[in-house]
Parts: structure tokens; sequence; C-alpha cells
């Protein structure tokens, strides 16, 4: 159960590298007291190479400093990849705050890279098909670099999460075999506080997939609530990843793993960079909670959703551009 804390916790994950079944099992233990309380944890130990994450936010910084004309040159398509202008995207469908204005961010959006034979794309799988690439040397090979470890990580965790709730560590694999992998390269002018408090970096929200894996600059501005609605500062901590789970992942926990809600208010005066990976089921994936976390002779806290329904709702919800597609198709 989701309990009242002053600060967020952090995980040694050195284990997730190695065949130790007692260490697994002691971590396992460890993401179950974070995740079922919290919903929210710092990795360490995490694997992936500091100077790769360094290289992933030089690429951030130089694609932000192209002209707006440039950057709309690989604008969001329909397949939700590409370069999403500020003010673009409103997270209305927050149950955690009445969202009128959008969101002052912009960002660059990669997800699974799928080449025209992809099995996925052959289906016409939604979201399903290639990246869009700025014309910036070294851009392309640092970010798929960055979203292949990221990738393993998300793997590496979900077998944790897994054992966790009780489960068998290859539980996920089949809905993971492809998975959804979004990442996200994120940029945040400063807010001013006279624009008024319902302006925000990013609005109170919880994330719609399974894990996210941020890695974020010593802005700060990341915010996570409690249950008794109290917001407590997330700030970089180096060596770390900022690790939460999502809503699906919730689901399939049947709730005894927290989803919990975050926001980001950039009022440092200064520009704020950050990188958040979602890695996230296939869109044909249905999420039922599992068996195991459903209590002898009880009833599952949640019905049977089809990831890529829940996903197509969440989007064409709050993306400007998504919003015309849905309106232009019926």
């Amino acid at each position: 159960m989701a309990s009242e804390f002053s600060e967020i916790p952090i995980l040694d994950v050195s284990a997730i590298h190695g065949a130790d079944a007692a260490m697994l099992g002691k971590l396992a233990t460890k993401f179950r007291e974070t995740y079922g309380t919290t919903g929210f944890g710092y990795i360490s130990n995490h694997g992936v190479d500091e100077a790769l994450i360094e290289r992933v936010f030089a690429a951030s910084a130089k694609f932000h400093a192209l002209s707006i004309d440039e950057k709309m040159q690989v604008e969001l398509n329909a397949n939700h990849r590409g370069f999403i202008p500020i003010n673009t995207s409103t997270d209305v469908n927050s149950k955690l705050a009445d969202v009128k204005r959008p969101n002052q961010s912009e960002s660059f959006m990669i997800m699974r890279e799928d080449g025209p034979d992809a099995p996925d794309v052959l289906a016409g799988a939604y979201l399903a098909g290639p990246n869009q690439w700025p014309d910036l040397m070294g851009f392309r090979e640092d970010v798929i670099a960055y979203n292949n470890a990221l990738s393993e990580l998300g793997h590496k965790l979900m077998r944790v999460a897994a054992m966790s709730i009780g489960a068998d560590p290859d539980v996920f694999n089949g809905a993971f075999a492809s998975p959804t992998t979004w990442l996200r390269l994120l940029f945040y002018p400063p807010t001013d506080p006279v624009e008024g408090d319902d302006l925000f970096g990013s609005a109170p929200h919880t994330d719609f997939g399974c894990l996210t894996i941020l890695a974020q600059d010593g802005v700060g501005g990341l915010q996570v609530q409690t249950p008794s609605g109290r917001w407590i500062d997330a700030p970089k901590i180096p060596g770390t990843f900022v690790v939460n789970v999502g809503d699906m992942l919730h689901r399939w926990s049947n709730g005894l793993l927290l989803s919990t809600p975050h926001r980001v208010i950039n009022s440092s005066g200064r520009e704020r960079y950050s990188c958040p990976f979602f890695y996230d089921p296939n869109v044909a994936t249905e999420i039922t909670p599992l068996s195991n976390c459903v209590e002898d002779g009880g009833a599952a806290k949640f019905e049977t959703v089809v990831y890529g329904y829940f996903l197509r709702n969440e989007l064409e919800a709050g993306y400007d551009k998504h919003k015309s597609k849905a309106k232009g198709t019926g």
C-alpha cells in the first residue's frame, strides 16, 4: 500500500548483472518495498556507461539548438516519432489536476526502429514504423546506442519486477519480445511564476506504460506526489537513474506496484534537459492482472485492456498531432 514518504529511496541494482539468485531475490524484495509504497526510486550501479549518457544529452542539446524551421522538418508524425513543438501537448486525461494549458516543453521522440519488413509493420500494428532523423552528425548513432542500452536495462528490471510480485522472472518475456520503447529528448524553458500555478513544464500525471527510466540534468524541477498530496523534489543524484512504475505494470500487479503522480515545474530560471526512456509491452499485449497477484476468492481490481487501444486513447487525447488525425479519420 502507498505510504507517506519524505524522500525517494535508492536501490543498488548491481545484482541484475550477475546470476546470483540470492542477491536477485534480495533486490526483488527491495523492489517490492520501494515500488509498493512510493512507486519511485533511484537506481545505482545500473551498468549504463556514463559517457553514453553524456553523449545523449549532448545530442539533445544539439537538436534543440536548431532553428524552429529545421526542427519542423522532422515534426511529429502519425507514428509518434519526431519533433514535438512547445504548446502542442496537454494532459487533458489527468485525474490529478484540471489541466487547460499545454505543457511547457519541446522534445524529440524516437521509438523502436521498425524497417519495412518488421512483423509489426507488415501487420499494420499501431505506431509501427521507422524513426525520423535530423541532419546532425553522430546524432542518430548516439541516440540509438542509448536507446539500445536502456532497452537492455528495462528488460532486466522487468525480470526483477516480476520476481517482486511473486511471478516467474520470465512471465513478461512474450509481451516484451518486440517491446514498445520511447526515448524522449526533452527541453524545458524556464517557467515564469507570474504565469500562474496552472502552468507546468509537465502537468501532474502518471505514466501510462510499465517502466520509466529517467536521466536528468542538475537544474531540478521533477516532483513526486505523496499520498497526502505533498510534492517531494526528485533532484539529480549523480550515477543514478530515476525509475518509476507506470499504469500498465500497476494493472499487471493488480495494484501491488504503484504508478505514482509526478510533475515538472522549471522555476530555476535556467533551461532544463531530461531524457526519459519508457519501456512498455508490445501494442498487441493484453494487460490482465497476474493470477498470483489476486487473492484467493477475490476479484481482480482491473479489467483486461489491450495496450495499443489504451495507448491510442492517451495519445489522441493529449497531442495536437494525434487529435487532428483522429478527427480526420472519424
